[in-house]
């Protein structure tokens, strides 16, 4: 018996069974009302499974859920199902140009490109949209690299996308209102609120080269003033997504210790400004009421006339 379960994929981080409940959430409620029709509790709950879901994405990107390899590609195509999208794009997009350039004028979606440095509700919903159109020729060119270097990476990543394509084109043909309701919408909107959390993090952040700012870890030229902090109820539920200072100078801890390295090496050392009590308050204060009122609104960090060109 000992022998058997050795055999078993086993987690590195006790932690993940978290992830595991909400990867298994959400086909079950998918396929409950795909059955059973429409129930906007369920479906509500869906929605904020994808987001969920999108911060797993993230999180198995930088460190892998299991200890097996095996464990670990299978993982990669599940998300890649539940997501709606190829899980390897976090590898260009995400890890070797956002953790690498840290919202600075290299970061090829950097908030700032897309129409000044600006945040508001506009902003925050078109995101997306622009990140995505200056992102796939990323994604097109790593997997050309991919190709020509004869690499089996190559096929893999191909194969999350007919795995995902053809997911859509099977539930479709089943029943495509169904499929858009209950499949398609919800993945969409978790997609979107991926993306859009690049503009709650670092909108109105200080997105000038580390050289412009001091050395690392000057308190006093902002070093670590790239990056907006969420200290609210979420965090548990949506993986401590809100401590991401600490994420960024800690890319390969787990997000369960991240709390703990805000509050003990980070929170003291950005400016206050940075550091918000949670996300949804902050988006009715800045993006609603921000709208009516200039009180409201978030002050950029970056000093006058140092937003570098596009």
């Amino acid at each position: 018996m000992k022998h058997r379960l050795d055999g078993l994929p086993r987690l590195r981080h006790r932690r993940d069974w978290q992830s595991l409940a909400y990867l298994a959430a959400f086909p079950a409620l998918a396929a409950w009302q795909w059955v059973h029709g429409f129930w906007w509790p369920l479906y509500a709950l869906m929605l904020f499974l994808t987001l969920g879901i999108g911060v797993i994405h993230h999180n198995h990107t930088h460190q892998r859920m299991w200890r097996g390899r095996r464990a670990n590609r299978l993982t990669d195509f599940g998300i890649t199902l539940l997501q709606g999208h190829p899980t390897f794009v976090f590898w260009p997009a995400h890890v070797a140009n956002h953790h690498r350039h840290r919202h600075g004028p290299d970061d090829l979606a950097r908030t700032y490109r897309f129409g000044g440095d600006t945040n508001h509700l506009a902003g925050y919903l078109l995101h997306p949209l622009q990140a995505a159109w200056v992102l796939y020729p990323l994604f097109v060119e790593w997997l050309g690299q991919l190709r020509r270097n004869g690499s089996g990476a190559f096929r893999y990543c191909v194969a999350q996308y007919a795995v995902w394509l053809g997911s859509w084109a099977l539930l479709l043909a089943l029943d495509w209102r169904r499929a858009l309701l209950f499949v398609i919408a919800p993945q969409l909107h978790g997609l979107h609120w991926l993306l859009a959390t690049n503009y709650l993090q670092h909108a109105h952040a200080d997105g000038r080269p580390a050289a412009a700012k001091g050395a690392p870890g000057d308190t006093q030229e902002g070093a670590l003033n790239y990056a907006r902090n969420f200290e609210g109820l979420l965090n548990p539920l949506l993986f401590n997504i809100g401590f991401h200072t600490a994420h960024h100078e800690n890319p390969h801890a787990h997000w369960s210790e991240l709390a703990s390295l805000h509050h003990a090496h980070y929170r003291n050392r950005v400016d206050p400004a940075l550091n918000e009590r949670g996300i949804v308050a902050y988006m009715l204060r800045v993006f609603v009421l921000g709208a009516l009122v200039p009180r409201f609104r978030s002050r950029s960090l970056m000093p006058a006339g140092s937003l570098p060109k596009p």
